[in-house]
């Protein structure tokens, strides 16, 4: 995910958002500002992060007008400190008012996951370990979510189910074994396609190994016996671990060896960065 497959999926998402938040008026701008008057307001960050989605902030306020200026002084992926002057948003009072809390919504998010996934990221630093998101996005903001792991220094694991092979519990169960699954997905899809198998216990990593798994995740083991199933894996699977990986357990996740560290929590659990918009004034 990168800001122009981004761009090229937003707008109808920001359109929906402000759709939402203003669905015949902004009764109370409309109320204290009756005619068009050029402001200008400030962009300040109150506690320290990662900053990301400055692109989709300025969006919001030019799909409402496309005369709206937006000059930033960070970008994303930058450290932002509390107190600090981001940007600053030039235009009719109106739009600014109105498109505020959509805009910010998205800033705040955007950028509390980029902290989050980039706290966790520094922790793998040093090892062959990569840390992955998952599919545990908010309805409508993957992409956006998404976006902000790569920010924060995460990769993305598959964008949706059309994008990769992930035979999971029910998907065994369905085919009858873990064998089975993965030739039947192996016979339905095209060759570019990595088949991932996620195992539960050893004798199930044993089955995806001889199964021919490409990956092979080791869903909510002890340390243990994620050892020991990375030793019968032997290098000839990929290996990831998933399960409840938070920023307290990952350093202990990261001395089992395995390829890929997924962790749902960096878009279910991230907490937001606190920005504002301060300071709005008239302009001549």
């Amino acid at each position: 995910m990168n800001a122009i497959t981004m761009g090229l999926n937003a707008d109808h998402l920001i359109l929906q958002a402000l759709q939402e938040d203003i669905t015949s008026e902004d009764i109370t701008t409309n109320a204290v500002m009756p005619k068009p008057c050029m402001g200008e307001v400030e962009l300040i960050c109150k506690e320290d992060g990662v900053v990301a989605g400055l692109a989709v902030f300025e969006r919001v306020f030019q799909l409402l007008d496309e005369f709206t200026e937006v000059i930033f002084y960070v970008e994303d992926g930058d450290l932002v400190k509390k107190g600090q002057q981001m940007g600053k948003l030039t235009g009719d009072i109106r739009v600014l008012l109105s498109g505020e809390r959509v805009a910010l919504n998205y800033l705040q998010r955007m950028s509390g996951i980029a902290t989050y996934t980039r706290q966790i990221a520094d922790m793998l630093k040093g090892s062959k370990t990569k840390l992955l998101d998952t599919r545990k996005t908010t309805p409508n903001m993957r992409v956006f979510e998404k976006y902000a792991v790569k920010v924060g220094g995460g990769c993305n694991h598959r964008y949706n189910l059309s994008d990769g092979i992930l035979l999971k519990d029910n998907h065994i169960g369905a085919a009858g074994s873990v064998t089975k699954a993965v030739q039947m997905a192996k016979e339905y899809a095209p060759f570019v396609r990595k088949i991932e198998v996620e195992a539960e216990n050893l004798d199930m990593v044993r089955e995806a190994v001889e199964a021919g798994a490409d990956i092979i995740m080791l869903d909510n083991m002890s340390l243990e016996m994620m050892e020991e199933a990375v030793r019968i894996i032997g290098g000839r699977a990929e290996t990831e671990c998933s399960g409840n990986v938070t920023r307290e357990n990952v350093d202990k996740l990261v001395s089992v060896g395995v390829d890929y560290i997924s962790s749902g929590a960096l878009t279910h659990s991230s907490p937001i960065l606190d920005i504002s918009m301060k300071n709005l004034h008239p302009v001549d």
